[in-house]
């Protein structure tokens, strides 16, 4: 990244190569000319603009004109844990390395701007990209989004920071208007953008497909003219959606900068030649057009495109390399959420002689091919059955029985999805409906055949959960119940077996009343990455203790959410935010709502004490600094979370008037947080930086939203 002088001088320069370009040539630049690339000028020796997906790993090649695979065995890559694993490890240092591997893989397949991260707020936990975003918390969200972005760019590559903006529901997604107060909007959904472009320094960012008081997003005069450009000073370059532009005025008067889609008539396209001849005839002047190529110029000089340093100076980056997978395998590690361990049951002794069933789909079932645009080609993926069985070795017999069968489909001669991700509203909500006769009767013979079995099994471990089925782009869930009568079958294999392991595996939190009391342990993972399961094996069997927390909530129904109910989800032609900033844990700690999981929940296989903390404020900011000791047997790293006490701990009413929320402000908000490492009987101390300015306010510190230990006061 330049400096302000230096991106000033950079800009110049841009300008003086944008005037020596004719109409047709600037127009080209700022539209798809394939897929995923503009339009370069070579008699300047201006390249195209090359962009890939996506957040998890760059995603497969295509034919440049149509969504067909080019096959092949070069566009393997490292498939990362999703973003939402990401946020599990609270761990800041995670994330750069993280968007480290990604901007290096992206460089090395020859990219210069990678689609990622997407940092959209878990509204409602039935939204199917969930697993692409982080949190529910805009502080959480930014913070790790910040160092991911640090971590792509340091390898010559844009990250582009998506989707700007309230793009938090699939269905309808090219058509619905989000109807949000400005506080709410602000104050929920726009400040993690704004610490990706202005303390990431994000070189692009993507708009999103909804609309917004009126307009869509990709051509707002509101988001991208008045916020972006005026309030917030952003200089980067802002990317459409693939397919988000409606109107080629609208458009070009706007501060969009470039134009994709998913068609191959890349020259109808509205900033192609229906803006071409609307400048030819003066309707609209080419000075906007000048602007937005000036922009992209500077783009192609910072990540060392053009310019003439381009030979020496620009990464090369590299792919599929060893230090890749170790980043990938820490982040799992990390990512893993011990949910419930009575009687600590976890970790299994894997020096005992035993006999281990896995039950369940997801124990061997790969995630990385599924999702839409975050879709991958893994160089490997590492599923829980291989992962138990490579750290057990031979002299333990592990076995798997299916258990439940899904109702996956499989691409139809590898032609993609996406080139008809524009139909019917570009999304839609899973349908219900009761399946056939047959499948509930094969269902039910899995059952009784993996219940039947696990009966002669020593340690019976159940691996189920979501899939790309449920968790995936152009779709939201109905409702938060575990598919494929999941349910009927963990209950069943509870009675023979009550201390069986529960391990899931998804995108978004699920139903568990049904069993969650007899389980005597729980284990979540979100999509975890190429070592997903070696890192669920390890923790398993306690070669690492696990240190995930909840970056959501997890609700005993969607009905408690407080977008569903107080707010409107999924709208089809409008959707209303009513609920304001009671999103998340801001809802359910202020009116007294009792989650399955709180946001920040983690159990450990050590213990810890807090001792004390002090709070400290000075030119640089405020900090708390904790001391903190582990009083267990194993060594293991704890989450230090700090809560601002907004309004204080007593449980309020829900007020009469839903509008009434508009004037209320929430018992706590999420402030700072840090991991310390300690082994077994030792004692360290942390500090945490305090986001903005404490003044009288109460900090709570704690290991989750619900577990505040210590309460400092500034004046104490």
């Amino acid at each position: 990244m330049e400096n302000q002088n230096g991106y000033e001088l950079l800009k110049e320069r841009a300008k003086s190569l944008a005037v020596m370009l004719t109409l047709e040539e600037k127009i080209g630049m700022i539209h798809g000319a394939h897929l995923f690339s503009t339009q370069g000028v070579e008699r300047l020796g201006i390249p195209p603009l090359v962009m890939s997906d996506g957040p998890m790993g760059v995603r497969q090649e295509f034919e440049p004109d149509h969504w067909k695979a080019v096959g092949g065995s070069a566009d393997y890559a490292t498939y990362l844990p999703c973003n939402s694993a990401l946020a599990a490890t609270w761990n800041r240092d995670l994330a750069s390395a993280t968007g480290s591997v990604l901007g290096a893989e992206a460089r090395g397949r020859g990219k210069d701007i990678i689609l990622a991260p997407g940092i959209n707020i878990k509204r409602s936990p039935l939204c199917g990209r969930n697993f692409e975003y982080f949190s529910e918390d805009p502080y959480l969200t930014g913070e790790l989004a910040v160092c991911f972005i640090q971590g792509i760019q340091q390898w010559d590559v844009a990250a582009c920071v998506k989707h700007f903006a309230v793009n938090n529901q699939e269905t309808q997604r090219l058509w619905t208007e989000v109807e949000i107060d400005e506080a709410a909007l602000r104050e929920i959904y726009l400040p993690a953008f704004y610490e990706c472009l202005t303390r990431g320094k994000s070189l692009s960012v993507m708009g999103a497909y909804n609309k917004l008081y009126g307009e869509h997003c990709c051509q707002s005069q509101y988001l991208l003219n008045d916020l972006l450009r005026k309030e917030w000073s952003y200089e980067g370059v802002v990317v459409s959606d693939w397919g988000g532009v409606h109107d080629t005025k609208l458009a070009a008067m706007s501060e969009l900068d470039i134009e994709m889609s998913v068609t191959d008539n890349f020259d109808e396209y509205y900033m192609a030649s229906p803006l071409k001849k609307a400048v030819e005839e003066g309707s609209i002047p080419e000075c906007r057009i000048d602007e937005k190529v000036t922009r992209i110029l500077a783009l192609m000089m910072q990540l060392h495109m053009i310019g003439g340093r381009e030979k020496t100076e620009r990464k090369s980056g590299a792919y599929n390399v060893p230090e890749h997978r170790q980043t990938a395998l820490e982040t799992a590690r990390e990512s893993i959420v011990l949910l419930k361990n009575e009687r600590k049951i976890l970790p299994l002794d894997e020096k005992r002689p035993q006999k281990i069933l896995l039950v369940g789909e997801n124990a061997q079932r790969f995630h990385s091919n599924g999702g839409g645009s975050a879709e991958m080609k893994a160089l490997y993926e590492i599923s829980p059955l291989m992962g138990i069985k490579m750290l057990l070795g031979g002299n333990v017999k592990v076995d798997f029985i299916q258990g439940y069968k899904s109702t996956a489909k499989e691409p139809e001669d590898g032609v993609n999805w996406q080139e008809k991700s524009l139909e019917d509203g570009g999304g839609h909500g899973r349908d219900n409906q009761k399946e056939s006769q047959s499948l509930a009767q094969e269902r039910a013979e899995l059952r009784r055949e993996a219940v039947a079995l696990a009966k002669a099994y020593e340690t019976v471990i159940y691996v189920g959960g979501l899939n790309h089925d449920y968790d995936s782009e152009g779709l939201d869930r109905s409702d938060m119940t575990l598919p494929y009568e999941q349910d009927l079958l963990i209950q069943a294999l509870l009675e023979v077996k009550p201390d069986m392991v529960v391990v899931l595996i998804g995108g978004s939190p699920v139903e568990m009343g049904a069993w969650i009391d007899k389980a005597p342990a729980v284990l979540w993972s979100y999509y975890a990455g190429m070592e997903g399961g070696t890192a669920l094996a390890e923790v398993l069997f306690g070669r690492v203790n696990p240190s995930g927390k909840l970056p959501e909530t997890f609700y005993k129904s969607h009905k408690d959410c407080s977008a569903h109910l107080v707010g409107e989800f999924a709208g089809e032609k409008t959707v209303s935010y009513k609920e304001g900033i009671f999103v998340g844990y801001r809802f359910n700690e202020t009116f007294g709502v009792k989650p399955e999981f709180c946001f920040g929940h983690g159990l450990s296989y050590t213990c810890f004490e807090y001792k004390e903390a002090v709070y400290e404020a000075s030119e640089s900011g405020s900090y708390i600094t904790c001391t903190i000791t582990n009083t267990g047997e194993r060594a293991g790293a704890e989450l230090v979370q700090v809560y601002r006490m907004v309004r204080g701990q007593d449980i309020l009413p829900m007020p009469e008037e839903v509008s009434e929320l508009q004037n209320m402000r929430p018992s706590k908000e999420l402030a700072g947080f840090g991991k310390i490492y300690l082994n077994p009987g030792e004692t360290g101390q942390i500090k945490i930086a305090v986001k903005g300015k404490v003044d009288t306010s109460v900090l709570g510190v704690g290991s989750s939203v619900e577990q505040i230990c210590i309460v400092v006061d500034k004046e104490s």
